[in-house]
């Protein structure tokens, strides 16, 4: 290989750094929000500007740990919902009382005519839901 051939390949190679460089500098400066962050995502507001509302119920305490319809492993402890048609995983906040949680459909369901949501007994007790009630809900989206 000659001089200026060589020359000119360390160039475009310190050229292509420093574009990467740059490209990852841009793509970073808006802060960090990636995992291990505790950035929470905004609440998606409803057609109008709004809530959605809906009925929901506390689930019932299951007798043993078992997997839910979206493979979350269900027991007294967990956190989460049940949608008949919202995907497995959605994030969602709800609001019952005064308290908005962040949480996520778990599983399919209810199968109970009059309801919308079935909440797990640990997420009903931590906003407060006792028996049939209307909530209020948001998608939760990753912040801009």
């Amino acid at each position: 290989m000659d001089a200026p051939l060589g020359q000119r390949l360390l160039v475009l190679a310190g050229l292509a750094l420093i574009g990467a460089l740059v490209a990852l500098a841009i793509t970073n400066r808006g802060g960090s929000t990636g995992p291990g962050t505790n950035a929470l995502p905004d609440a998606a507001p409803a057609p109008g500007g709004g809530w959605y509302h809906a009925l929901a119920a506390p689930a019932p305490l299951p007798k043993k740990s078992r997997r839910t319809a979206c493979g979350q492993k269900l027991d007294a402890q967990t956190l989460g919902l049940a949608h008949p048609t919202l995907p497995c995983n959605a994030k969602l906040y709800i609001e019952f009382g005064g308290k908005r949680v962040l949480t996520q459909v778990i599983d399919r369901g209810p199968y109970v005519a009059g309801r919308e949501f079935q909440l797990t007994k640990a997420l009903a007790e931590k906003v407060g839901l006792h028996d049939l009630q209307r909530i209020r809900w948001r998608f939760a989206v990753e912040p801009s």
